[in-house]
């Protein structure tokens, strides 16, 4: 049983929304309030009638609405009209041939298509239409939807209404940051002993800890204490007081444990070691059963090795199941495959999957590359190295009273120049405008127009070289732009020819040290065309 579609309504950031999902794995990418934890929640609603953890019903408020049509809604109002407030709609369409799903086929549907699917709405009750009526004849004072008046409605595509209980598909929501695993009372650690230890081990342990209450008490400090207190206690009544450990519930071991890692209580670990436990925990405790598996941003607070390990273990784990993940980690993309990556982006949603197997063989094998930025930036310039990258920046400064390339949406990019192409082939699926910085390596011909032919075809991408064969490099160019004198005091050098400067700073080892002095001055300095050219280009 798997989600083939979810079409989402007025649900927070998404007004009309509608997304498709692989059979296996998706991995959701987009800028903050794109609507990524949206999917997931809105999933989660429809599956198991729930949001925050709590039945939906008690989770009603306006701030679930899209703000758009909140705000229309109000519009409406004070234009003198009496509109219905805006529903909330989920709709998920499944593929399956499990005839326990065989009831849910209808047309109950948005599209009215005969389809297996749940629908998942919250909507006005219209057994408040005179409370409502009433509450709105002063439009002015209608602040937001009057969401007392609402009610949860949860029915199959047949028009079957649902329940928990009735809905035979399992999902699992793990977000880490709203797990809570503290102290022995935590719930997660009772369910992993209960579900790990057999009833022997768990009657030992409750016969172990139950002897802790004698060992304690035989204790000739606490002996001493107790005498002290029996004393105090005799002087109000004639019972004696001590101290022990409390064993009076019937388990009352399985409310006292906590996690520890490495002999640290789990409440002292680094907030990396602190998520990474719960997710493990919450797959190794809810995946066998699940049939969908929701995962929300599992990167935070991990290192890059770490991270690699985690989504191996995420990987096995959840093999055979749908597996729905949000992320802003360039790592998860490349590694679980582009192929699964879905963009969000202005209320739509963008594929990689149509990427040549190539390019995404490419990026599986070289995972470190920063395609994310790629994928979410505003306006990326990829270039070919770190001295590239601190000319560009400084160039956008001088053209633009100092400020960095970023502030305005300008995302500068460092790549190989072996992997331009591969990058331009996700632009060219994106539809994303994208400038490429390089150098013409002595044949602008070869290495520019027919090395980039196939790309220059589309008005969105904009490769800027120089094209001057004579001046192969950045540092040629450099050094031809500008004067000796301006070279040797900007550097800190005292070069006797342009072709001594292009001798020291065409050397790997100097490269980086020229551009960043050419970055910190403040002494003004020729930027060569080409790099202009890239910052100046419009969308």
């Amino acid at each position: 049983m798997i989600i083939k579609k979810v079409k989402i309504l007025n649900f927070k950031s998404l007004r009309d929304f509608e997304i498709e999902f692989n059979n296996d794995i998706n991995i959701i990418v987009g800028n903050n309030e794109s609507g990524k934890s949206t999917i997931l929640e809105a999933i989660n609603l429809a599956l198991n009638g729930q949001l925050n953890g709590r039945q939906a019903i008690n989770e009603i408020s306006p701030y679930i609405f899209n703000l758009e049509i909140v705000n229309e809604f109000k519009a409406d109002l004070v234009a003198g009209n009496t509109p219905l407030p805006p529903s909330i709609l989920i709709e998920l369409y499944f593929t399956s041939e499990d005839p326990k799903l065989a009831s849910f086929k209808g047309t109950d549907n948005s599209e009215k298509s005969n389809e297996l699917g749940i629908v998942a709405s919250i909507e006005f009750d219209e057994r408040f239409n005179d409370e409502y009526l009433s509450y709105i004849e002063n439009p002015a004072q209608v602040k937001n939807i009057p969401t007392e008046y609402f009610k949860f409605n949860w029915h199959s595509f047949s028009g079957a209404s649902l329940t928990k209980r009735g809905i035979p598909i399992t999902t699992t929501l793990i977000d880490a940051s709203t797990i809570r695993l503290q102290y022995g009372t935590d719930y997660y650690i009772q369910k992993i002993i209960n579900d790990t230890l057999d009833p022997t081990q768990r009657t030992n342990l409750s016969l172990i800890y139950r002897g802790l209450k004698e060992s304690f008490s035989s204790e000739e400090a606490i002996q001493e204490i107790n005498d002290v207190l029996s004393d105090t206690s005799a002087n109000l009544n004639e019972k004696a007081l001590s101290v022990s450990i409390d064993v009076s519930q019937k388990h009352s071991w399985e409310t006292h444990l906590t996690a520890y890692l490495d002999e640290i209580p789990f409440n002292y670990l680094g907030k990396g070691e602190q998520n990474i436990l719960k997710i493990l925990l919450a797959l190794e405790r809810q995946v066998e059963d699940s049939n969908i598996i929701l995962l929300e941003e599992p990167e935070n607070h991990l290192s890059y090795s770490t991270m690699s390990k985690l989504i191996k273990r995420v990987h096995e784990k959840c093999e055979g199941k749908q597996l729905i993940l949000t992320s802003h980690n360039t790592f998860i993309l490349n590694k679980l495959g582009l192929e699964k990556v879905i963009l969000i982006a202005n209320g739509t949603q963008t594929n990689l999957s149509a990427l040549s197997e190539e390019t995404q063989n490419y990026f599986r094998k070289l995972p470190g590359f920063d395609t994310l930025r790629l994928v979410i930036a505003e306006k990326p310039i990829l270039v070919e190295g770190p001295s590239d990258e601190l000319i560009v920046q400084k160039a956008y400064m001088m053209q633009n009273e100092g400020k960095l390339p970023i502030e305005d949406g300008w995302d500068i990019i460092t790549v190989r120049g072996l992997s331009f192409k591969r990058f331009l082939d996700i632009s060219i699926l994106l539809g994303k405008q994208v400038v490429v910085v390089t150098d013409n390596d002595g044949n602008y011909a070869k290495n520019i127009t027919g090395k980039y032919q196939d790309y220059l075809v589309h008005d969105f991408i904009n490769i800027c070289a120089d094209t001057n064969n004579d001046y192969p490099t950045l540092e040629l160019q450099i050094v031809n732009d500008n004067t000796l004198e301006n070279i040797n005091i900007i550097l800190g050098k005292e070069f006797e020819s342009k072709e001594e400067a292009i001798a020291f700073m065409t050397k790997s080892a100097n490269k980086t040290e020229c551009a960043l002095k050419l970055f910190e001055t403040d002494i003004e300095w020729v930027v060569p065309q080409y790099i202009l050219n890239a910052i100046e280009t419009e969308e």
